[in-house]
């Protein structure tokens, strides 16, 4: 929540920095929607705006006079136009208006990304560093990989390190060229192998290493059950897990049901039944593999951090809209989730490097998904803008009325559609 409603803030008040820019009267300034009624709100004293918090937490809104927006108030447009409303100015003002939140978000971005090379660095996994360490997936499995295979290159391109990138790099690659027992291996991949495993929803590789207990997740079994951080499971009712493919793999088989955990705390091997999920998880997050990879980290000065900030959001950017098309494929379509999705990629207990890592991750999320061209979103309006500057004539305003209704009706059909995946996720 804390997130979000700093990109949203953010995002607002860039379009209502530019409408006051170029005099254009802001009647309302919201953090999260308020239908109805509001948690709180406040107009100063020969102001024209009320700033306020809204009950609904899906967003924030600037109610910009002049303007055919969410909230759809025709009373205003059929009245006489007026010097400070927003469609008495050039096309260009508007432009600037409409694009100021997502330019705000993007920005917020590579300045929080530089922001976090300077105060922690760059904390890489060398691939060579994992060895013959990885474990890969059943579907990697099919598609020519071999426990303990190490990448080198895909498509020519070195792989250097172990990160989300990397993989998205190897399940993309039609060549891929690994070490294995000594010797490279060219593999040829299947065309559709990211698809495969969005649909399978199996990782691709993760390394091999012991089960530890970073922190046992609250409503979970094994949380429930008394288990600790610093905990090492080393068996599942009595079958030896080694490492954590093993581990899973033997939960799988009691979904829905407990099973004993064996695991050593303070060197005292222990036994506790713990309830196994139909997910097959017992809710815990683990210690990272960097913790038993020897991993490199590079720091930088305040004027190094920027130029490493900006290329950290342009290639987070990229790499996003690069995913984008798997959203139209009925496996990208079923990976899509809510806020249940949102709030299980931050860390189970607080970290701030984490915490602005996602923050910014998110805001290079909002920024391109607000810049799509659909009506209702800020690209929608761009769109009509552009038009306007072409024809050099303004759309229809019952068009523009017709169009942002049925953009409200795609996105709130896009929102309940994500949400409810995130349900039967969690209950089926």
């Amino acid at each position: 929540m804390l997130s979000l409603s700093i990109l949203v803030f953010i995002h607002e008040l860039g379009h209502f920095f530019f409408a006051r820019l170029f005099k254009v009267k802001v009647e309302k300034f919201y953090l999260f929607f308020d239908p109805w009624f509001s948690l709180f709100k406040y107009k100063p004293k020969n102001s024209d705006t009320e700033y306020g918090i809204g009950w609904l937490p899906f967003g924030g809104y600037v109610k910009i006079a002049g303007m055919i927006d969410e909230s759809m108030d025709k009373e205003q447009m059929a009245q006489p136009e007026q010097p400070w409303e927003f469609r008495s100015k050039p096309a260009w003002q508007r432009l600037l208006i409409m694009t100021a939140g997502v330019i705000n978000n993007f920005i917020l971005a590579l300045i929080i990304y530089s922001m976090i090379a300077w105060v922690w660095g760059e904390t890489r996994l060398p691939m060579k560093n994992i060895g013959g360490n990885l474990v890969y997936s059943e579907i990697a499995h099919n598609a020519g990989f071999v426990d303990g295979d190490l990448p080198l290159r895909a498509d020519g391109k070195e792989i250097y390190e172990f990160s989300g990138e990397t993989i998205r790099t190897l399940a993309e690659a039609k060549e891929v060229e690994v070490l294995r027992n000594g010797e490279v291996v060219t593999l040829t991949l299947p065309e559709d192998l990211m698809l495969q495993l969005l649909g399978g929803n199996q990782r691709f590789a993760s390394c091999r290493m012991p089960v530890v207990v970073d922190n046992a997740i609250a409503g979970y079994g094994a949380y429930d059950a008394g288990m600790q951080s610093g905990d090492s499971i080393i068996a599942v009712n009595g079958v030896p897990t080694s490492d954590y493919t093993d581990f899973t793999a033997q939960l799988s088989n009691y979904k829905n049901g407990n099973t004993d955990i064996t695991f050593v705390r303070n060197g005292e091997k222990q036994n506790l039944s713990v309830a196994v999920n139909e997910e097959g998880k017992i809710g815990i997050s683990l210690i990272p593999a960097t913790t038993f990879y020897p991993t490199e980290t590079i720091y930088y000065g305040f004027f190094e951090s920027i130029p490493k900030g900006i290329k950290k959001g342009f290639d987070t950017l990229v790499g996003y809209v690069s995913d984008f098309k798997y959203v139209f494929t009925k496996e990208g379509a079923n990976s899509l989730g809510g806020f249940g999705t949102i709030g299980s990629i931050f860390p189970s207990v607080w970290n701030w490097e984490a915490f602005w890592q996602m923050t910014a991750f998110l805001s290079i999320i909002l920024a391109f998904m607000n810049i799509l061209p659909i009506p209702a979103l800020d690209g929608g309006h761009v769109l009509f803008l552009l038009y306007e500057v072409i024809a050099r004539r303004k759309p229809n305003e019952k068009f523009m009325e017709y169009a942002q209704i049925t953009g409200m009706v795609l996105l709130f059909g896009l929102l309940i559609y994500a949400n409810l995946n995130d349900i039967i996720r969690f209950f089926f």
